[in-house]
């Protein structure tokens, strides 16, 4: 299951299972994720929940800023857009941090191996 863990000073205050298709971060209470700050928008950024193209048993998350103020950042790179998250990807919406926990990908990672081509 995928993990939303918010993060204040690298320690985890707070976490919060990514399992509906969508998840709204800001804001305005009626988020699913509100973030009582000033320097987030109402509607700063979504979670998007799909099945992966490849392996139908996984399930991507993908973030997507809603035309926000001050950002959302991801490994502090803006997100222009939306952007695949991966285990561990730091997540910044305006100057909140997060952290994306995916124990799923984590395992598949684990399992991949590689085929000697000689």
């Amino acid at each position: 299951m995928a993990t939303l863990a918010q993060l204040i000073d690298d320690v985890v205050v707070n976490r919060v299972e990514i399992d509906q298709p969508l998840t709204t971060l800001g804001r305005h209470p009626d988020n699913d994720i509100e973030i009582s700050e000033a320097t987030v928008s109402s509607r700063h950024a979504r979670l998007l929940r799909e099945p992966n193209a490849a392996i139908n048993t996984v399930m991507d998350v993908y973030i997507e800023d809603l035309g926000s103020t001050n950002g959302t950042f991801v490994n502090n790179q803006r997100v222009d857009g939306r952007c695949k998250l991966h285990n561990n990807d730091l997540i910044r919406i305006a100057w909140n941090h997060f952290k994306f926990i995916d124990d799923a990908e984590s395992t598949l990672e684990q399992t991949v191996f590689s085929i000697d081509t000689e």
